[in-house]
């Protein structure tokens, strides 16, 4: 119990995240955006980076946000697919427009100008996906239409080994950090991931793969990429575990009914123990893979029984 008590302010300080930490470089982050976007960029200071710490998007720490040449993008690296990214990002670009514009005459007749946003997620999870994914806002309306009064649009792009390889090839930083959390992953089938990721590290600084930075900044980015891993792995067991515990339950009952409510009852399971951790609805919904509103209305009626419960006694 000590352990985990002491673990958690670790947790917390490390989620920069290697992602962050690689590109927090301005000519790392210059040479991504050229090969994302087609541009020839050369001076780093060009960037102009932006940054919220309102606590509403500190579930966005992998977020690098910047302006250059009237364009606002904003990357973020995922290791875990959700669909909510595009409504999180609505939040964020909201807020970030709102602090652009504080001083402007928004009741006035003359127009003022924004600049435009990118959105990138740069995915690198066990999931499979394709090379390139559009993800809407408009996919979580409830009510579909034809022309969605209001839209965002994200592109996801899958940077896992065999993936993407031309992008890669126009950015070494991207095609070497693939390659690093590659070999984390690799190795840490085998063996613990303390000495996986020390494997990596020590390889790739050999070989010349993110070399610089893994010298300049070995010890951080050790823990973080522990950290990293040991997250991914516990979310992605966490998932597996509770869907065939309902599927076991399901086939007791020997019925579709019991597979629902098994489910049904592991994540209200799952749901009290993150709210009793803290968690706010938007961490509990990505760690899940819910969706935001689902998660909502089951801890609607969790307190709805529970209040009921008292009142029946």
């Amino acid at each position: 119990m000590n352990q985990t008590t002491q673990m958690q302010p670790v947790n917390r300080l490390y989620k920069s995240r290697t992602f962050a930490m690689l590109y927090s470089d301005r000519k790392d982050l210059l040479d991504l955006y050229n090969a994302v976007s087609g541009k020839h960029y050369e001076d780093p200071e060009l960037l102009e980076i932006n940054t919220l710490e309102n606590a509403i998007y500190m579930s966005m720490h992998n977020d690098l946000s910047f302006l250059i040449d009237s364009r606002l993008s904003l990357y973020e690296h995922q290791s875990t697919y959700s669909p909510n990214l595009p409504l999180r990002y609505l939040f964020y670009i909201s807020d970030l427009y709102s602090g652009m514009t504080k001083d402007e005459n928004l009741y006035g007749t003359k127009r003022i100008q924004i600049p435009t946003p990118q959105f990138v997620i740069f995915y690198n999870g066990s999931q499979e996906q394709p090379d390139r994914k559009i993800l809407r806002l408009s996919d979580a309306y409830c009510v579909k239409e034809e022309y969605p009064a209001l839209e965002l649009t994200a592109v996801m792009l899958n940077i896992n080994r065999g993936h993407n390889e031309k992008l890669k090839g126009m950015c070494k930083s991207l095609k070497d950090y693939s390659e690093y959390t590659a070999r984390v992953r690799e190795y840490a089938q085998v063996k613990p991931v303390e000495e996986a990721v020390e494997q990596a590290i020590r390889e790739c600084i050999q070989e010349g793969i993110l070399s610089e930075f893994l010298k300049q900044n070995r010890a951080e980015a050790k823990q973080v990429s522990i950290y990293e891993y040991d997250e991914e792995k516990h979310m992605r067991q966490e998932r597996e575990a509770s869907w065939e515990e309902g599927r076991e339950v399901g086939r007791e009952e020997g019925r579709e009914e019991g597979i629902k409510k098994g489910k049904q009852e592991l994540l209200e399971r799952l749901i009290q123990k993150k709210l009793v951790k803290g968690k706010s609805i938007s961490e509990i919904s990505e760690e899940l893979e819910e969706e935001e509103d689902v998660i909502a209305q089951m801890i609607r009626e969790m307190g709805e029984e529970r209040a009921a419960g008292k009142e029946e006694q």
